[in-house]
């Protein structure tokens, strides 16, 4: 029986080690065509081997797949570009980019340096950026030139940039910015017959083994929370059958997958004429009383 992804032409970026790796490993069961990016690198960003990368390639072409690796930086311009190329000299196209590179530098503000902002940044929010603009533009002269994809970008968000984690102020702008970008990417991109979409997962991997909450997970929480439970959403958003999804921000715990319902505006307080700063101590808090709490770091209020 074929695959949901049966022939599609995949490029899924930090997949030498967790999520990313059980992504690469899905999309090629299910009959896609896989570049597997990774840089290599350890949690941090720092140093760099083709070996995990090389390792998920080797995994999945033993199990009768076809794959290939790309080890260049994808948060820099040329390395993004290199990977839609690879894709597209290796398999002659490139029908989905899942974004999931990343690093952890955490910190709380007031000890983190500008560099450890600047990585995270770079590798999340430029890492997300970059790939998916080479990708849209080879999408756009396909188009263009009468062929219209049937493409999909799905790219990694977190808890942490939606809900907010203490000590993670660079991570959770990163991704934060990548929830927006992928709201406006969508917009975008529809006229070219992408859809853009996004996960927030939670799972035990190297990123999260030893953060509060992960270290010390029993055998029950290490299954709930394995790394192969975020990825069957992603090879389905990956397929023709969701052609109507785009925009989306989507929970992943475990089994349960959970639509994100964005920002919304609550109480309000209006009239004709500008607001005095000496009024709004009675406004304000008042707003705020009635206002429902920011939700927690599972995406639930008190």
């Amino acid at each position: 029986m074929k695959g949901v992804v049966d022939g599609r032409i995949v490029a899924v970026t930090g997949a030498g080690n967790g999520i990313g790796r059980a992504h690469a490993l899905l999309f090629a069961q299910e009959g896609a065509k896989v570049v597997v990016n990774d840089l290599g690198g350890a949690r941090d960003g720092t140093g760099g081997s083709a070996g995990p990368a090389q390792a998920v390639v080797d995994e999945i072409t033993a199990a009768g797949g076809e794959a290939v690796a790309h080890t260049e930086d994808i948060s820099s311009w040329e390395g993004a570009e290199s990977l839609i190329q690879t894709a597209i000299d290796t398999f002659g196209g490139i029908d989905v980019v899942v974004n999931n590179a990343g690093i952890l530098r955490d910190r709380m503000l007031t000890n983190m340096s500008e560099a450890e902002w600047d990585a995270v940044i770079k590798v999340h929010l430029k890492g997300t950026f970059a790939p998916a603009h080479f990708a849209a533009a080879y999408w756009r002269e396909q188009s263009k030139a009468g062929n219209q994809p049937d493409a999909r970008i799905i790219n990694t968000s977190s808890p942490s940039g939606i809900f907010g984690n203490l000590g993670q102020t660079n991570y959770g702008a990163a991704k934060a910015g990548i929830a927006a970008f992928t709201i406006i990417a969508a917009g975008e991109l529809a006229r070219y017959g992408v859809t853009v979409n996004a996960i927030a997962p939670t799972a035990l991997t190297r990123m999260t083994e030893d953060l509060g909450g992960f270290d010390g997970a029993d055998d029950a929480m290490k299954e709930a929370l394995a790394p192969e439970n975020i990825s069957p959403l992603v090879v389905w958003l990956g397929s023709a059958e969701a052609s109507g999804i785009t925009g989306r921000v989507f929970g992943v715990t475990g089994n349960k997958i959970s639509v994100g319902e964005g920002w919304v505006y609550g109480p309000s307080a209006e009239r004709t004429e500008r607001w005095l700063p000496g009024e709004l101590g009675e406004v304000v808090p008042n707003l705020v009383a009635d206002a429902a709490p920011n939700a927690s770091m599972a995406g639930t209020r008190s």
